[in-house]
């Protein structure tokens, strides 16, 4: 097949953020096909659109600014500057599918002009539940645009030839919508265990040349991820604020960049939490299993907004992989996993009752060695990367499949 693979947010190894799309690209080209991504570069400055081969991956990327700091009116004109790029560059390909993927919901736009244009299949990867997310944060509060993103959403499911959900939550999301059962299917995030195998003497080493105040003993609460509204980081600051006149020796590092950030810093100060919680930028995505090896206890992290529960957090996933434990504050499927596995543990939402059970835990050797076992196995059995890549390839066949090839291309567009 030749899949043109629509991600706003694409990001390769060398870059921070999650990297789904390049781990289930490359591994779509390893096992024959072509893979044409569509995504975009960040920096103002990198010119109109580059266009190189990434592990195989013919990788196509617009300069469209964005970052989490932008409010709703910038972050919608960032969306809107993608779809329209990416609606006129897919006319220069030919593919056999086009695979559209959320974030953000617009994708959806190119995606189902993709369907039109070329007469195949779309196939539509839900990573958030939409509109209902948008809608519980506050981002969408007038009619009209709730509206619009429920009619967005809705051609987006029905216009699919097949769905993909990050979760069984979403996938009941999208049922809901009238979305026949049979061409929804569930790949939540995945775990790339090979890449998390990280020596011992490598992983301290690490964590010596990061967190030089930190003793080799002592134990590390980790969050490393974007530093947003939605994370509520800060939450964390205030765990450690609490733990310092509990253990002073547990230490915190938060790892990320994000519109929080700034506030996090100052919430630290304030808290004169300097000896306990160190704050550094973000990492690429290479370096982050060596940074998570250095770690006692993983986190993901959400403010409580109750859809959360059906989210498919990568900072879980990436935990999983690295053999960690992981400390989690939100309930849901993730929550019921964690809990049934002995992978991590679920915290209170009262940073005091968190902190004295994030204590106990990490003062219990044992239990932390047995507890990242078990996560390292449910990565490896239930969430292994190579394993949801056939997945996807099957549904991406699938697609092509039911659509068939009555109808001919039109003539390429140069």
């Amino acid at each position: 097949m030749h899949v043109l693979y629509l991600h706003q947010h694409f990001v390769g190894p060398q870059q921070a953020g999650a990297t789904r799309s390049f781990e289930m690209a490359r591994r779509l080209v390893a096992r024959g096909h072509r893979v044409t991504m569509l995504g975009t570069i960040r920096d103002r400055d990198s010119g109109s659109v580059r266009r190189e081969r990434l592990e195989g991956i013919e990788l196509h990327r617009a300069v469209v600014p964005y970052d989490n700091a932008m409010g709703v009116r910038a972050r919608l004109q960032s969306f809107a500057h993608y779809g329209q790029w990416a609606s006129r560059e897919l006319m220069r390909h030919r593919p056999d599918v086009v695979f559209a993927t959320s974030t953000p919901l617009t994708v959806a736009i190119p995606g189902l002009w993709g369907r039109l244009w070329h007469r195949v299949p779309m196939v539509f990867e839900v990573r958030d539940l939409w509109p209902e997310l948008p809608i519980a944060i506050g981002a969408l509060r007038s009619p009209w645009s709730r509206g619009a993103a429920r009619a967005l959403a809705w051609a987006a499911y029905r216009g699919a030839a097949e769905v993909v959900a990050l979760s069984p939550g979403m996938a009941e999301g999208v049922a809901a919508w009238g979305v026949p059962r049979e061409r929804i299917t569930t790949i939540p995030n995945g775990c790339d265990c090979a890449a998390f195998e990280v020596e011992p003497a490598r992983a301290q080493a690490d964590r010596a040349r990061r967190f030089p105040d930190l003793g080799p003993d002592d134990p590390l609460v980790m969050y490393a991820g974007t530093l947003g509204w939605m994370n509520d980081v800060g939450w964390l600051v205030d765990v450690a604020a609490a733990m310092a006149g509990l253990d002073p020796r547990v230490g915190f590092a938060i790892v990320g960049e994000g519109a929080q950030r700034a506030e996090i810093a100052a919430r630290v100060e304030r808290a004169g939490l300097a000896a306990t919680v160190r704050l550094r930028p973000a990492v690429p995505k290479c370096e982050v299993p060596a940074l998570l090896a250095g770690a006692t206890v993983t986190t993901s992290l959400f403010r409580d907004v109750p859809q959360m529960a059906h989210n498919s957090a990568n900072k879980l996933f990436d935990g999983l992989a690295a053999g960690r434990p992981v400390a989690i504050n939100y309930g849901g499927w993730q929550a019921a996993m964690l809990r049934e596995t002995g992978a991590g543990l679920v915290v209170p939402r009262s940073p005091a009752a968190a902190a004295r059970q994030l204590r106990a835990f990490v003062r219990e050797p044992a239990g932390v060695t047995a507890a990242g076992a078990a996560a390292r196995t449910l990565a490896r059995e239930r969430f292994d990367r190579d394993d949801q890549a056939r997945a996807l390839e099957a549904v991406l066949q699938r697609a092509v499949a039911r659509f068939g090839r009555a109808t001919p291309k039109p003539p390429k567009v140069c």
